[in-house]
Parts: C-alpha cells; sequence; structure tokens
C-alpha cells in the first residue's frame, strides 16, 4: 500500500505471466559445481542474473581477455559511425613492435578495420589490438584511459587496464564477474557474432601483401561444443589459462570465465562444465521482445492523443527448469505526459518479479516522436470535447 500512496500519479498493476506446476527436483536442488580454477562465473547473458560463482571478485591477470574491452570500443565505435569497417589503418612502429601472440604486421603496411578485428578475434593478436587503439584515440595511451573509463560506466569495480593486449603489466587486472558484465555488453551487437564464430581464415599481411597468414581461432569452443559463439581466451605465466566463452541454446543464453587454469585443456574442460550445468538446468522465459508496445500513455497539448509506449530492450527472466515459480510484471507509467516528445524518451518502467522478488526493471520508451499541437488542431480538440459532454 505504501507504494500506491507515494506514486499516486502512477498508474500501476500486477499481471501474473507465467506458473510453472512443478516442484524443482531434488537432483537439481542438491547439485554442486567443483571448478577447477582459480576464479570463474556463470551467468545468464539475457538477463544478466548470476548461475555459478567463485571468487568471482577476486583481482587476478587477464592476459589477453583483456582485448574484449577492445572488441566492445571497436564495436561501439563503430556503431558510432566514428570509425568504419573499411577504414585502412596504417601500421604504427609501436604496434609492429608488439611481443607475444600476433599475425607480424610490419610498420608502414596498411589493413582495413575489418581485418584487424577479425585477427584480434582469431588469433588474440597483440600487433592488431594496439593498431586499432591508435587509430580509435590517436594513442595506445588514450585508448587505455577510454577502456577504463568505459570499465567504470558498466560498473566492473575490480578492473585496472594498463595495456590494450593483456601482456604482463603491474596493475593489470580484472574479475571473473568484471568480465562476464563487459563480455555481455559485446554480444549485444550481432556484427561481433561474425567474427567470434570464425573457426579459420586467411590473412594477408606485410607492406606487399605477400605473406599469408592462417588464422584459427583460439577457442575451440567454437567447433567443439554446441551453439558455443564467442568470446575469448588469454594466457601468461601470471594468468594462467583463462577463458570467457559464451554458447546459445534455445532462448537460452549463457556466458562462462573461468581464470587461472593450470592447462589449456583445464580451461576448456571446465567451461564446458559450466555451460552444461547451465543448460541442463536452467531456461530462459521471454517477457517482451524490444519494441513490443506495451501500453499507451496520455499525451496533453499533442497533435495526438495517446502515444505507444515500448519495451527499451528484450525481456527475460531466467528460471531453474521444472520448477514452481510465479512471474509478474507492473506496469509504471505516469496518468499523462506533456508535449512535445522526442521518440525514445523514457515514459515508465516495467519491473519483472520472481514470487515476489524484483529481478529487473526495464524502461518503457515513447514509440514516435510527439509535436506540440496547433491551434487549429487544439481548437478542434477543445470542439469535440465540448460536443460530447
Amino acid at each position: 500500500m505504501n507504494f500506491f500512496k507515494k506514486n499516486r500519479k502512477y498508474i500501476s498493476f500486477y499481471l501474473s505471466v507465467l506458473i510453472f506446476l512443478l516442484p524443482i527436483s531434488k537432483s537439481f536442488a542438491e547439485s554442486k559445481l567443483d571448478i577447477d580454477a582459480k576464479s570463474a562465473i556463470l551467468i545468464d547473458s539475457s538477463s544478466g542474473e548470476i548461475i555459478y560463482e567463485k571468487k568471482a571478485h577476486e583481482r587476478l591477470h587477464p592476459a589477453s581477455i583483456t582485448k574484449i574491452m577492445v572488441l566492445l570500443l571497436s564495436i561501439e565505435s563503430i556503431e558510432k559511425n566514428e570509425i568504419n569497417l573499411e577504414d585502412e589503418v596504417t601500421i604504427s612502429a609501436n604496434a609492429a613492435g608488439m611481443g607475444g601472440s600476433q599475425i607480424y604486421l610490419e610498420e608502414g603496411e596498411v589493413q582495413s578495420v575489418e581485418e584487424l578485428l577479425t585477427a584480434i578475434c582469431l588469433r588474440s593478436a597483440n600487433d592488431a589490438s594496439v593498431a586499432m587503439a591508435e587509430y580509435i584515440s590517436g594513442s595506445e595511451e588514450s585508448f587505455i584511459n577510454k577502456m577504463n573509463e568505459r570499465a567504470k560506466e558498466l560498473g566492473m569495480k575490480n578492473t585496472s587496464f594498463k595495456n590494450a593486449t593483456g601482456l604482463p603489466a603491474e596493475n593489470h587486472y580484472t574479475s571473473a564477474y568484471d568480465i562476464s558484465i563487459m563480455a555481455r555488453e559485446l554480444l549485444k551487437y550481432p556484427k561481433i557474432h561474425e567474427w567470434l564464430t570464425i573457426w579459420m581464415k586467411e590473412m594477408k599481411v606485410g607492406k606487399d601483401k605477400e605473406i599469408v597468414q592462417g588464422l584459427v581461432n583460439t577457442n575451440r569452443l567454437i567447433k567443439e561444443y554446441e551453439g558455443a559463439n564467442g568470446i575469448k581466451t588469454g594466457s601468461t605465466q601470471d594468468a594462467g589459462f583463462c577463458l570467457a566463452a559464451s554458447a546459445e541454446r534455445g532462448n537460452l543464453k549463457l556466458i562462462s570465465v573461468v581464470l587461472g587454469c593450470e592447462t589449456s585443456k583445464i580451461r576448456f574442460d571446465e567451461s564446458k562444465k559450466l555451460l552444461d550445468y547451465g543448460f541442463s538446468n536452467y531456461d530462459s522465459v521471454t517477457i517482451g521482445r524490444k519494441n513490443d508496445i506495451i501500453d499507451k500513455v496520455v499525451v496533453q497539448k499533442g497533435n495526438v492523443e495517446k502515444a505507444d509506449v515500448v519495451l527499451e530492450r528484450d525481456a527475460y527472466i531466467l528460471l531453474p527448469k521444472d520448477s514452481k515459480a510465479k512471474v509478474e510484471k507492473e506496469i509504471i507509467l505516469p496518468k499523462s505526459i506533456n508535449a512535445p516528445v522526442d521518440k525514445g524518451k523514457k515514459a515508465g518502467e516495467m519491473v519483472l518479479s520472481v514470487d515476489g522478488k524484483e529481478i529487473q526493471k526495464i524502461n518503457l520508451l515513447i514509440d514516435n516522436t510527439i509535436d506540440k499541437a496547433g491551434f487549429k488542431n487544439m481548437f478542434k480538440k477543445s470542439f469535440n470535447k465540448f460536443l460530447t459532454q
């Protein structure tokens, strides 16, 4: 009752949308995971809900998993039209001089943005990663600042980037939880899946493009695991063997992270174990899709009387298989809004709850731009209102 007393200007109602009738299975309730890694996490990519975690907030060396942030900033720059896939990037001496995993770019050679991003996804190329950093921000140092700023925006509280490669550096660290956050953000972009799921590709390098590099995806799960669609491997002596993996089956999309494994085989085996656990025990229930019309809101002094209100993003809820759970959604909207209103303006929220516990909130947006009504329009509305009284 307190909610309604404090929010009389809101229209609020509960709608029960799903009830699962079978009890939670005993085997599911008692099942436990023993993951052979220093740190690990498994999340539902759609909702961000944590399914399993082991020391998920511990600060550890991430090795080349660092490059997830490089890919994220790159794809975001493409989406903002700040750079294009066809742009030609001239390789600097600094980029060409990177050690570790690389495609042996030469100083002065030219590569497209798309080729460099492909090399990062498949070969985990340090030289390509630095080349992209320099192209986007002018210098690797400036790009590193962007990496840390974006990490802060995403709520990555246990992350500090000191380079764009993941090569060993003092105070360069992140956590399994933070990696899951940036991985989830990266996977929101459909284009990135095209590169992450390539198994093999050839790439011409060198100033004269006379050398052909055969690129094979360092993430074996792309070939070995059903539904695998990413994301990034990493390994150094300090970091051990690491893997941020993702897979999709039906509506369920999962992200797993393992850090500090003793061997490469272990990181893949433990990632499969995490993903298997998620797919065996959970379902993702669709509540609504992005741009679905949820309701209407009255428009004051506008050229239309009511405006459609739509979901800002897809809405899913993660539930254990064979569970009994009551899922409810609460629509919160003002009684009216005043024109003019821009398309995409937040109008309210959809609040999703399971058995009375709030799980997530999704913004509700105005679907179309609404102009202020002209004199003739206002007169017509007033006249019609008079006639109906």
